[in-house]
């Protein structure tokens, strides 16, 4: 019965140092173009196919990864994961997830277009 009692005990104590050790992130949502994170601003600036092809050609090339430009802060926030980010490169989006600061990594929840205006 004590072994039970130990053994439970213990598995509390490192759950709870696992999950003190993990940072927490900002959930949250950020808007810009999808860009690499080595060029970042300098194409968001481009047309959207010019900012679309030069992200592709950078992350398949030259080993950059998807980016979002946030505009307003003026941070490139590498977006993760990459697949859902390919679909949009160049794109003006809304992205929703989870931000890690000390990585400036935007977990992805979702993606989206804005709307076109009338």
């Amino acid at each position: 019965m004590n072994k039970r009692f130990g053994f439970v005990g213990l598995a509390l104590l490192v759950c709870a140092g696992i999950s003190l050790a993990m940072p927490a992130g900002k959930t949250g949502s950020w808007s810009g173009v999808v860009v690499d994170n080595l060029c970042g601003a300098k194409d968001a600036a481009k047309s959207s196919a010019d900012a679309g092809a030069c992200a592709k050609k950078c992350v398949e090339g030259m080993g950059a990864k998807y980016a979002l430009y946030d505009s307003a802060s003026k941070k490139v926030y590498v977006l993760d994961p990459q697949d859902k980010a390919a679909e949009h490169a160049g794109h003006k989006v809304n992205v929703k997830g989870t931000l890690d600061e000390a990585t400036e990594t935007i977990t992805v929840t979702s993606i989206t277009m804005p709307k076109a205006s009338n």
